[in-house]
C-alpha cells in the first residue's frame, strides 16, 4: 500500500505563499486600480476640503509654486473647478508624463537590439563561453544585466541555465534558480544604464516637484549604486547557489522530470561574426562618446562649469541608451542576415513599441493619478503630516531607510510592476523623505533594492507562471510553494545584503549614488 501524500496539510511556508497569492488575487489590474485610485483621489479631496484639512507650506518664503499666505490645502477636485480642470487637462497630463517619452525612445534601440538577435547571442556567447568554475557566478551576473532588454532573460537565460546546469550532471533547478536570482532579484543593477533607469527617474521628477517644482531627476542618478550592485548580487546569489541551494537539492535523478540531458550546441560561425562586428562597433561608439566628454574641451559637458553636472549628456542620455543598442544591433543583423534593409529595420522598432501597448495604456492613468494627486495637494499634506511623525519617532536614517525597503518589498508582493508600484507610492514617500533631509536620488535608489529583492517570491511576478513551467520539466508536480521555497534564501540574503550596501555606501562613505546625484536635500 502507497501512502497516500495528496491529504498532507500544507507547511507554513506554503500557508504564508498561499496567503499571499489570495491577497494579490483581490487586487485588480494594475490599469483598473489606477482608474479607481483616480476616483478616489476625487472623491477624497472634497471630504478632506470640506474638513479644511491644511499644513504649514515647508517651503521657504519666495521659493517656486509656493502658498501665498503660507498654508497648504487640500483642494477639492470634487467640484465644478476640479471637473473643469480634469477635462482640460486630461490629454496633457498624459503627453507630459515625464517616463513615457524615454521609454519609448530607448525601446526603439533595443528593439532593434533584441530582434536582429544580438541581444540572445551576446548572452549565449557568455554563458557558453565562461569556464565551468565560474559558470554560477557567470549566470547570475547575465541575469542582472539581461534586465536592459526586459523579458529577455526570463525567456532565453533562465530555461538556457536549466538545461545547461543538466547537461553538465549538475541539478537543472540549481541553474534555474541561479539565473532566476540574477534576472528577477537583481532586476534593479545593471553595469549600463537600461530602460527601467528613465522609467524611474522620471515618476521620481514628479513625486519630488510636489515639494520643489524645479527639481529634476535625470535616468542616471543610480548609476554608481547600481553599477556596483551588480558584483555584489552576482556574488551573492553564486554563494547561495553553491553553498545552499545545491546542497539542499542534492543530486538530480533523471526520473524526477521529463527533460532529456541533451547537447546545448554553441553559436554558429555567422553569428560569431555577427557579435564581432558588433562588439567592434560598440568599442567604436564608445571611443567617439569618449571624445565628446573629455574635461576642457569636449562638447557634450556642461558649457558654463566643463563638468557632467547638467550637461547635454546627461540630459540627452536616453538618445544614447538607444544609439548603443540600435547601432550595433543594426551592424549584427546585417552581418548575420536578419535585418536585411530598412523595412525590417523599421518592423524592428515597430514590434518593441508594440510590445509596450499595455504600458501605454497603464501610463494613460497613472499619469491622471499623478496630477489629480499633486493637484490635491495630498502629497504635500501627507508628507508634512508623515516627516512630522517620523521626526518625532527620532529614527535614525539607516533604519528609516531599511523600513522603507522592507515595506517597498512587502508592497511588491502584491504590486508586481516596478512602474505601477513606484507611481503609487513615490508621490508619498518622496516628498515625506525630502521633508527629513533626503534628496530623491537616494530615496529612488533605496525603492530600486525593495522592488527587486521580493520579485522572486511573489506569484505575482508577471512572469512567475513561465518559470514554474520551466521548473516543472525537471521536476513533476512542482508546486508555487516548492519554487518559491527554493527562491526563498536568495531574496532574503539580497535584502540583508543589498539593504548592508546601500547604508555602507551611503551613510558609511557618503557616496553619491549616481553622477551628480545628491544624497541629503534641504529646503
Amino acid at each position: 500500500m502507497t501512502e497516500n501524500t495528496a491529504l498532507k496539510p500544507p507547511g507554513p511556508i506554503t500557508r504564508l505563499l498561499n496567503t499571499i497569492e489570495w491577497l494579490g488575487n483581490l487586487l485588480p489590474h494594475p490599469v483598473t486600480l489606477f482608474a479607481i485610485l483616480c476616483l478616489m483621489v476625487i472623491i477624497a479631496s472634497g471630504i478632506a476640503a470640506g474638513f479644511n484639512i491644511s499644513v504649514i507650506d515647508p517651503r521657504p518664503e519666495g521659493a517656486s509654486g509656493r502658498a501665498a499666505d503660507g498654508v497648504v490645502q487640500v483642494v477639492s477636485l470634487f467640484s465644478a473647478a476640479g471637473l473643469q480642470r480634469i477635462v482640460s487637462n486630461l490629454v496633457t497630463n498624459f503627453t507630459s508624463f515625464t517616463p513615457l517619452g524615454t521609454v519609448l525612445v530607448a525601446m526603439l534601440g533595443v528593439g532593434i537590439a533584441e530582434h536582429s538577435g544580438l541581444l540572445s547571442a551576446a548572452m549565449r556567447a557568455l554563458v557558453f563561453g565562461a569556464p565551468k568554475r565560474l559558470l554560477t557566478f557567470i549566470l547570475v551576473f547575465a541575469g542582472i544585466i539581461s534586465n536592459t532588454a526586459s523579458e529577455l532573460g526570463y525567456v532565453v537565460l533562465i530555461p538556457l541555465s536549466a538545461m545547461l546546469f543538466h547537461s553538465l550532471g549538475r541539478h537543472p533547478l540549481a541553474g534555474l534558480a541561479a539565473a532566476f536570482a540574477g534576472v528577477s532579484g537583481g532586476y534593479s543593477a545593471n553595469l549600463l544604464l537600461g530602460t527601467l533607469d528613465p522609467l524611474l527617474s522620471g515618476i521620481t521628477q514628479n513625486a519630488a516637484q510636489i515639494i520643489d517644482p524645479g527639481y529634476t531627476v535625470g535616468p542616471e542618478v543610480n548609476w554608481y549604486f547600481m553599477f556596483a550592485s551588480t558584483f555584489v548580487i552576482a556574488l551573492l546569489g553564486t554563494w547561495i547557489t553553491t553553498s545552499i541551494i545545491e546542497p539542499k537539492l542534492g543530486k538530480y535523478r533523471e526520473t524526477d522530470g521529463d527533460a532529456p540531458q541533451g547537447d546545448l550546441g554553441t553559436l554558429n560561425p555567422q553569428e560569431k561574426r555577427a557579435l564581432k562586428g558588433a562588439g567592434i562597433t560598440l568599442l567604436l561608439l564608445s571611443l567617439l562618446l569618449g571624445l565628446t566628454l573629455i574635461p576642457g574641451y569636449g562638447i557634450l559637458l556642461n558649457p558654463q562649469t566643463g563638468g557632467f553636472a547638467g550637461s547635454p549628456f546627461l540630459h540627452g542620455i536616453v538618445m544614447f541608451i538607444m544609439l548603443f543598442f540600435a547601432i550595433p544591433g543594426y551592424v549584427y543583423g546585417r552581418i548575420n542576415g536578419t535585418l536585411r534593409s530598412d523595412r525590417d529595420v523599421i518592423n524592428a522598432m515597430a514590434k518593441s513599441i508594440s510590445m509596450l501597448s499595455l504600458y501605454i495604456v497603464l501610463v494613460f492613468f497613472a499619469a491622471q493619478f499623478v496630477a489629480l494627486f499633486s493637484w490635491s495637494n495630498f502629497g504635500t499634506v501627507i508628507a508634512v503630516k508623515g516627516a512630522g511623525l517620523l521626526s518625532a519617532m527620532d529614527i535614525n536614517a539607516p533604519l528609516l531607510f531599511f523600513g522603507f525597503i522592507v515595506i517597498c518589498g512587502f508592497i511588491n508582493l502584491m504590486i508586481g510592476s516596478s512602474s505601477a508600484q513606484w507611481a503609487v507610492t513615490a508621490p508619498i514617500f518622496v516628498p515625506m523623505l525630502m521633508l527629513t533631509g533626503f534628496a530623491p536620488e537616494v530615496i529612488q535608489a533605496a525603492y530600486r533594492i525593495g522592488d527587486s529583492v521580493t520579485n522572486l517570491i511573489t506569484p505575482m511576478m508577471s512572469y512567475f507562471g513561465l518559470i514554474m513551467a520551466v521548473a516543472a520539466r525537471y521536476q513533476r508536480n512542482l508546486g508555487i510553494g516548492t519554487l518559491v521555497a527554493l527562491m526563498l534564501p536568495y531574496s532574503v540574503m539580497f535584502l540583508i545584503g543589498w539593504s548592508l550596501l546601500f547604508m555602507i555606501w551611503v551613510f558609511g562613505f557618503g557616496l553619491p549614488v549616481g553622477p551628480g546625484a545628491a544624497t541629503y536635500y534641504t529646503l
